[in-house]
């Protein structure tokens, strides 16, 4: 990496612990309170403006306004002076408990009418927060004792949006401004640090910037496109966890990208999941009442299952394990969708594992060497463990009997407990069919991701009464071991662009070596290296045209790990004048000793 360049890590990030909205009370009553204060600024200095939410969010807070004329950021600027003033008067803050009747009573009075609607939501006691007597709302808390207490330095508005009340796009629309509040100014100067930082790591950004992949209005939100060095990516991604996958027993398979609905109703899919599918494809209107007809998959164990079932297997076949890179399609809403991290079609590295009551521990536990191997390769070092099991307040949600669930939730904690991992409960995380070990990702932003995972399932065996025929002769159920190391493979790439800052190690980089002739002279000696390389599988290209120092910073500005530069002397002595991201200049190295340690280095994920 040049001198030049910014850090890996945001420094003051490092320094200064950010804690989130929802770890924290008392950054809640902080920006529950400054909410408060801009919506009565708003309402100060736009007497027209009505109210309607304005929660929380683990970075800050937002309000939506209902208003003649959407706010420019000339506004922001005011709204921020009168809050200052606001904040200044130190008006204490108070809470009272009403009646229905009398908060509906009174916010008649003041016509509001947003605030009637979500007052049908409340159960009583109903409570308001008073910003001295001038101005409330409807909250729940908790809120500051008075508005002295924040600290005008440490407060924000970042941002405008718009946004559907209800977030239906057949309602109003609204102006939302979003801001941020801290206790301090030194941890909003370090939040605002990490936001640029973000900024500068942003895989959307970068994923355009590199030529990785894009988005075209004719295909849709949602549906990445990728060109071919995105497609180098994600197919150096495939082969590593493949050859991984190989080496352990997983036998690949591929399966149709649309099944008959009634392939998700035997696994329950389409009873709990069918608001995430897309439409369901009649031949004709009877059978669409009937909901009979084809879906685009959202998950693959239904078809794996299918080729498990397709003969009567025996215990000596056991495990099977099954793996395919499958793409999924979920219909998420579109104000959910963000790049590669929040998709509508995407791909799962998908493998559901077949197992013996008896093998499931010892079958568990390498599932989960394989994904901590994977990690370790990635250089993916910061993350927990989640047991998500199901939440005993809610069971509609979930399918299957209580012992077998015990069971699955069973098998997963002694499989933490034998590994000694650190690990939380997240009591309602499971899947609906069975409990989960999520890997839980925290990147250099501080971000939490989902990546690996790892579900027990005693349930779709159950459904789709699958067999084995065991030592004894019996027929027995088979238990499912669902898993998915990198999760979503667009998701993973998005993670890993942000993680690198677009900066990939040398063996996940699309273009490894960029070799650069001085002059057109040397042209034929360049792309004779460049054979060589490519012979042996590395990842070469040859840039000429230019001057060597445009060549320099095309390739820095493309990140290319290793620059090859070929002038006269390295003819003569059939060398390379190496430079590189990782160690900067490395002088003149023969061309074979240069392909030697690029091997060595790609094949042990290290740097040249």
């Amino acid at each position: 990496m040049s001198s030049s360049e910014s850090p890996s890590a945001p420094e003051q990030s490092a320094k200064i612990e950010l804690p989130r909205t929802s770890e924290s009370e008392q950054l809640k009553k902080i920006r529950h309170t400054t909410s408060h204060v801009m919506a009565m600024a708003v309402q100060k200095l736009f007497p027209k403006a009505q109210v309607t939410i304005g929660p929380w969010i683990e970075n800050g807070f937002y309000y939506d306004f209902d208003t003649p004329e959407p706010f420019t950021e000339q506004d922001l600027k005011a709204i921020k002076k009168e809050m200052i003033k606001i904040i200044n008067r130190k008006l204490p803050v108070i809470r009272e408990e009403v009646s229905r009747e009398e908060a509906e009573r009174r916010i008649k009075e003041i016509n509001e009418p947003y605030k009637l609607e979500i007052l049908e939501g409340l159960i009583e006691p109903i409570t308001l927060y008073h910003l001295g007597d001038e101005w409330w709302d409807l909250c729940a808390g908790p809120h500051l004792e008075n508005t002295s207490e924040l600290n005008p330095k440490a407060i924000e508005l970042e941002s405008l949006a718009g946004a559907y009340w209800r977030g239906d796009e057949t309602k109003a629309q609204l102006q939302r401004i979003y801001g941020t509040a801290w206790e301090t100014p030194e941890q909003l100067a370090a939040y605002k640090h990490r936001k640029a930082e973000a900024l500068r790591r942003d895989h959307r950004k970068l994923g355009k910037e590199l030529g990785l992949f894009i988005f075209a209005d004719p295909v849709g939100p949602g549906l990445p496109l990728w060109t071919p060095k995105g497609t180098i990516l994600r197919s150096i991604l495939e082969d590593f966890l493949k050859q991984e996958q190989i080496k352990r027993g997983y036998l690949q398979v591929v399966t149709p990208h649309i099944a008959r609905v009634d392939l998700f109703k035997i696994s329950g899919h389409w009873q709990k999941y069918k608001e995430d599918m897309f439409p369901l494809m009649a031949e004709d209107a009877e059978a669409a009442a009937n909901e009979q007809g084809f879906v685009m998959k959202p998950m693959n164990c239904p078809f794996h299952i299918q080729i498990y079932k397709s003969e009567l297997r025996s215990y000596r076949e056991l495990p099977m394990r099954l793996a395919e890179f499958g793409t999924v399609y979920r219909y998420e809403q579109s104000g959910e969708l963000g790049g590669l991290t929040r998709v509508r079609g995407f791909t799962v590295d998908d493998s559901h594992l077949f197992v013996t009551p008896e093998q499931l521990d010892a079958e568990f536990l390498s599932v989960v060497d394989l994904i901590l191997s994977v990690f370790k390769s990635l250089q993916l070092k910061n993350f927990k463990a989640r047991l998500s099991f199901r939440d005993p307040e809610n069971l509609e949600k979930y399918i299957g009997s209580d012992e077998a669930w015990e069971k699955a939730q069973g098998a997963i904690r002694r499989a933490v407990e034998t590994l000694g991992m650190n690990y939380f409960e997240g009591i309602g995380e499971a899947a609906f069919y069975g409990p989960k070990l999520d890997f839980i990702f925290q990147d250099v932003l501080d971000r939490e991701w989902q990546l690996g995972t790892v579900q027990v399932d005693y349930n779709l065996p159950d459904r789709f009464d699958l067999e084995y025929a065991a030592e004894d002769g019996t027929r027995k159920r088979p238990v499912m071991i669902h898993r998915a190391p990198f999760g979503s493979l667009e998701r993973l790439i998005g993670i890993l662009i942000e993680q690198y800052a677009g900066d990939f190690p040398l063996w996940l980089a699309p273009i490894q070596v960029r070799l650069l002739p001085v002059s057109e002279e040397f042209l034929p000696f360049a792309k004779e290296a460049e054979a060589r390389m490519k012979a042996l599988n590395i990842r070469a290209e040859v840039e000429s045209s230019e001057r060597l120092g445009k060549l320099i910073r095309n390739a820095e500005k493309d990140k290319i790990p290793v620059m090859c530069v070929v002038g006269a002397k390295e003819v003569e002595a059939n060398s390379l004048n190496i430079r590189t991201r990782a160690s900067g200049e490395l002088g003149a190295i023969s061309v074979d000793e240069v392909i030697r340690r690029l091997q060595a280095a790609i094949s042990s994920y290290g740097d040249f």
